[in-house]
């Protein structure tokens, strides 16, 4: 267990779950369930089972820095790795790497972002288990596949090789399909949702990195001498912007041919979306959710309502809506029309110069 390390990625603005998800505290640092945990502390809390405290990173903004540390009181400071902008995910996973590479010759890696909700969580950390054992005898980079439970066209796919075993190897990666081809790959049952977590060796990563995005590696390697010593910070601070922005899938995972799958189903959602939220939250008889607040519906269906908990929502003859509230701003959108928040946000943006985000 003492080389096995985790890079959480918690630098996200979570835009589309606007407006609980602000510039301030975006929806990692939320807690959605009541749980008394937010989405962060909840992904701590699963990767400490199999990885110790003191191995687990987390790569964020630098503005999150005193909010992290505030979630996570367990973790030292110098396991926090500030990003002085983003990057997207391939940036942000080789300063971590280069990170444990300061740290140690030999280690186990596990990848996730902050946001994600696991249902059954000893059947996820035997899943990860079964990966560790099969990235420390293999040279090759895994990510966890998801069993599809409906035609998703929000996830992006991964169509997996014959086999009989759990573990196989992955014959292309598909970015969030359209409907009809959605359908297609839920019917074949070939295809696999792509979760975004991934397991490797610090060799395997390192490689590939070297060899399928020098341009990135490049970067990091002028500065090897100085990561985990006190002059990371500046270091990283002055060189980080020019990174180029891309994708750990499409920088790597879709141009690697060591790629394997590991086939599973632990009851996974990734929360990027108000839809995504209400199809994990309990209804009442008419599809209604009511989300940590007090809501009596009439005549209404199909709807989440998401208010700060001291408020009532009375609400009659909706049908398929989002009414989220928080703090200064009132969201009333189509469930069906969640994709356009993204725009809502930047119209707010431009009308109010950023006062409601």
């Amino acid at each position: 267990m003492e080389n096995n390390y985790c890079i959480i990625m918690a630098g996200g603005v979570g835009s589309r779950f606007w407006p609980f998800s602000r510039n301030d505290r975006p929806k990692q640092f939320l807690d959605f369930f009541g749980t008394g945990r937010s989405l962060l502390q909840m992904t701590f809390d699963r990767f400490r089972h199999v990885v110790p405290v003191e191995n687990i990173l987390i790569v964020s903004n630098v503005i999150y820095k005193d909010l992290i540390l505030e979630q996570l009181p367990e973790i030292k400071t110098n396991q926090v790795l500030l990003e002085p902008n983003r990057r997207n995910t391939a940036p942000c996973i080789a300063y971590a790497v280069n990170r444990i590479k300061a740290m140690t010759n030999k280690a186990n890696i596990i990848v996730a972002p902050s946001d994600h909700l696991i249902v059954r969580e000893l059947d996820f950390i035997e899943t990860i288990k079964t990966g560790i054992d099969f990235i420390e005898k293999n040279d090759y980079l895994l990510t966890l596949g998801i069993k599809p439970s409906r035609p998703e066209t929000g996830y992006g796919y991964i169509q997996i090789d014959d086999g009989e075993t759990s573990l196989r190897k992955v014959k292309t990666f598909t970015e969030k399909p359209n409907a009809e081809l959605a359908q297609i790959f839920f019917e074949t049952g070939e295809f696999y949702w792509n979760s975004g977590i991934f397991l490797w060796s610090l060799q395997t990563i390192d490689n590939a990195f070297n060899t399928l995005l020098p341009d990135v590696a490049n970067r990091f390697n002028e500065g090897a001498q100085f990561f985990n010593t006190p002059d990371e910070q500046v270091f990283i601070d002055k060189m980080f912007p020019s990174c180029p922005n891309i994708s750990i899938d499409y920088g790597i995972m879709e141009k690697a041919q060591n790629v394997y799958v590991l086939c599973s189903d632990f009851g996974w959602t990734d929360l990027g979306t108000w839809g995504s939220l209400y199809e994990m939250s309990p209804k009442d008889d008419k599809g209604n959710v009511a989300l940590k607040c007090k809501t009596l519906f009439y005549e209404s269906s199909n709807n989440i309502i998401a208010l700060p908990t001291e408020k009532l929502a009375v609400v009659q003859g909706l049908d398929d809506f989002i009414v989220a509230e928080s703090d200064n701003v009132l969201l009333i959108c189509k469930k069906e029309e969640e994709q356009r928040i993204r725009q809502f946000v930047n119209d707010v943006t431009l009308s109010f110069n950023g006062k409601y985000n």
